[in-house]
């Protein structure tokens, strides 16, 4: 059952789903580096900003593509940002 739609909450969840994926991509690449704190850190947000995203597209099925498309914009821009940064070594790696 489709139900009302409406176009904020729509875009509120592209938003959401688009942090929340860009935080993911930000906790993996601090797991990645082995940056305690920043994965910590970045772990707790995205457990936050998920939150928003379930609560909302839980009411109604369409909102889950939305969600999807946020998600995708989310990873897809967050490693463009990484992309642009300097390569970082794992913390205790010896340097090069």
């Amino acid at each position: 059952m489709v139900g009302s739609f409406n176009v904020a909450t729509a875009a509120g969840v592209v938003l959401a789903t688009a942090a929340t994926d860009a935080v993911y991509v930000m906790f993996t690449s601090a797991v990645a580096t082995r940056r305690r704190i920043s994965a910590a850190s970045w772990s707790s947000v995205w457990y936050l900003l998920s939150s928003y995203a379930v609560i909302n597209y839980t009411e109604n099925w369409i909102y889950v593509c939305f969600a999807a498309g946020g998600s995708w914009i989310g990873a897809f821009f967050s490693l463009t940002f990484l992309r642009s940064l300097p390569p970082r070594s794992p913390a205790g790696a010896p340097p090069e």
